[in-house]
């Protein structure tokens, strides 16, 4: 008892540390766990001397990733992306398992082995691709679509692997007897649980919800996903078979979100002890005797596997550098290929010798992929020669849209928000021109008449060809901060007197953007509340003046460039043309201003007000009165025109 309990106790606090260094240097902490795993197994420092306990639990990881595998399959998705999905995803299974048949049949394994490690060695790491392609955003990018539709062939193609790798460890004699009744079995629990399975998963859950409580609907789910898998294990199929089809059920009902909610904690614990006990059956000793083989396998998956899908994107019709980019992102094994790997050795199919180098080979090429990834872009400008072609035409049809576009706000995404952003500019008669990964969405709007380009807008070259020289301002309408953090650095140094304003969700990375050079962030939740707020105060009878005055009022306080702004403009007396406005003054060299303090300038006798200054490429809200002005710094000044108009003159050319 206690010794399991000791075990427990490593394997927690060995997540715990693992977890918190993954973060901190954002990398997935699957890899984390895997390589704890190999430091505290039997094979390496000895902590934990039998996994027994933990692969228990572990496998109870492997049932939940099953389960949320299930409810994330969506038919229509599949039927959207169905040339991808059963295109190129069946070509690169069927291709990838075929050569590694082959490999092993000329190494003297059987051909059952061959089939299993195949199936193995196909799947990548639907975690880290689709993590890393949504920080580059590039999951609407073509390679993008391409790599996530082989991705969901891959997640569907568990499900038959699963099925068929124990009914390969059967004598060969009984082996064709062995996967018919297998298939018999399937058969016959996929028409009992998909038939019967909705008409009893919905008023169950709808009697549950009706109790409002959240502890007995997490219950109800524990229930439905551990009875099915103990239905198909009792089926003489397995647990994971069985938490697959109970998240397809549960997916096809309206609480699908609040179970993938709910469900999120017991999968990540449980399957973070899944990953530590596949690290745990590494034996570095036997790794070193088959060294060799390892580097082999290692080089497969990240060169032969990546050059086998980018072939075969190729075929099916895309560019080459679309092609190499998407093998680049599938060049590596997957969480599932250990899922299967631990199934085919407790089966008893694999050798221990091709278990321990296909475990090995995995890991390095999961651990290579982040470094692959990054890299992408110059290794096809490498090897690609017409991809500098094909991005050169590009910017020059971009910059040909543009050329005569002047004094205009860049924005950057062009989905909801930023068309209905578009929209409120055009009304006022300010031109705008927007960049968009998604290239559906671009050819939709250009053939609409907008003022939208294909682009990413983390590119120096592609902001420079929208114009960012010649810009108004320059907005970020979707919610990214890596990707907005690229921008600012790239406006700091070409345009640090432009205007920008960066979209996020909520305030944890507020001061972050600040710093970077971002001139206002809009939170969602912010203004979300303020909205409700305001809804709320008019129900309970609040005049709208008073409503308004509330809004302003917290808006003056969040957001910097509002301040003093919003006094005076119901005040219909006021000409619009002479109501303030922000305008930017870069200070150059030999401006009257450099070398002098902010009292020296006596910005109020120009009736204008410093809202910021952009000082050594930081945002400073308030700057210190001794703060002595240099060559570069932006003063950020609120004020009528005319009075803007001379603040400037004193500013740059003195009295």
């Amino acid at each position: 008892m206690h010794h399991a309990l000791e075990t427990v106790l490593l394997l927690l606090a060995a997540a715990v540390a693992v977890v918190t260094l993954c973060r901190r240097f954002q990398l997935p902490a699957m890899l984390g766990y895997l390589l704890v795993g190999i430091a505290i197994g039997p094979h390496a420092a000895g902590l934990i001397a039998s996994s027994s306990e933990a692969s228990e639990l572990a496998e109870y990881g492997v049932v939940f990733l099953m389960f949320s595998l299930g409810l994330e399959f969506s038919l229509p998705r599949l039927v959207a992306m169905r040339s991808t999905v059963f295109g190129l995803g069946s070509a690169q299974m069927a291709s990838t398992m075929l050569l590694v048949m082959l490999a092993t049949l000329l190494y003297g394994l059987p051909w059952q082995v061959g089939l299993v490690l195949g199936g193995i060695l196909a799947m990548s790491s639907t975690a880290i691709v689709t993590k890393l392609l949504a920080e580059r955003v590039e999951v609407n990018a073509t390679h993008g679509q391409q790599a996530i539709g082989v991705l969901l062939f891959q997640d569907l193609a568990v499900v038959p692997l699963l099925i068929v790798t124990p009914a390969l460890a059967r004598p060969s004699g009984d082996l064709g007897l062995a996967l018919g009744v297998a298939a018999l079995k399937i058969a016959i629990t996929l028409v009992v649980l998909l038939y019967f399975g909705p008409k009893l998963l919905r008023p169950l859950f709808h009697l549950v919800a009706k109790g409002r409580s959240t502890e007995l609907f997490v219950l109800n789910v524990l229930l439905v996903t551990l009875g099915i898998s103990y239905v198909t294990a009792q089926a003489g199929l397995s647990l994971a078979l069985g938490a697959f089809l109970a998240g397809m059920l549960i997916a096809e009902t309206e609480y699908r979100h609040q179970v993938e909610e709910d469900i999120r904690p017991f999968r990540d614990l449980l399957l973070g002890l899944f990953f530590i006990t596949v690290g745990m059956r590494l034996d570095l000793g036997a790794v070193w005797a088959h060294f060799l083989a390892v580097l082999l396998l290692f080089l497969f998956l990240t060169v032969g596997k990546a050059a086998l899908i980018a072939g075969l994107t190729r075929w099916f019709g895309r560019s080459s550098s679309t092609a190499v980019r998407t093998g680049l992102a599938l060049g590596q094994g997957g969480e599932f290929g250990f899922v299967l790997l631990a199934l085919a050795a407790s089966s008893g199919l694999l050798p221990r010798a091709v278990e321990q180098v296909a475990l090995a080979a995995i890991l390095l090429s999961m651990l290579a992929a982040p470094f692959l990834i990054q890299r992408s872009d110059a290794i096809v400008r490498r090897f690609i020669a017409s991809d500098w072609m094909l991005q050169a035409m590009r910017l020059t049809q971009l910059a040909a849209k543009t050329i005569a576009t002047s004094d205009h706000v860049i924005l950057c995404g062009y989905g909801r928000s930023g068309q209905a952003l578009a929209r409120v500019l055009q009304q006022e008669d300010v031109s705008i021109y927007a960049l968009d990964l998604d290239p559906e969405r671009v050819k939709e709007a250009a053939a609409a008449g907008e003022s939208v380009s294909f682009g990413d807008a983390t590119r120096r070259e592609v902001l420079m060809s929208a114009g960012l020289s010649r810009a108004r301002a320059l907005i970020v309408t979707y919610d990214h901060t890596p990707s907005a953090l690229k921008i600012l650095d790239i406006v700091r140094h070409e345009r640090p007197d432009l205007p920008v304003i960066v979209r996020t969700w909520d305030d944890s990375d507020i001061e972050k953007l600040r710093a970077a050079g971002a001139d206002e962030v809009v939170a969602e939740i912010m203004e979300g509340s303020l909205m409700l707020a305001s809804h709320a105060l008019m129900l309970l009878g609040v005049p709208l003046n008073r409503v308004l005055r509330h809004i302003r009022d917290a808006r003056e306080q969040r957001y910097s460039l509002f301040k003093g702004f919003f006094r005076g403009a119901s005040d219909d007396s006021i000409e619009e043309q002479a109501q303030p406005r922000l305008h930017s003054v870069q200070l150059i060299a030999g401006a009257a201003a450099v070398g002098r303090t902010l009292p020296d300038l006596k910005l109020a006798d120009d009736g204008v007000s410093l809202k910021s200054l952009r000082h050594a490429g930081r945002k400073v809200d308030e700057p210190p009165a001794d703060q002595i002005l240099v060559v570069g710094d932006v003063m950020v000044l609120l004020g009528a025109p005319e009075a803007l108009a001379r603040a400037e003159r004193r500013l740059l050319q003195g009295e």
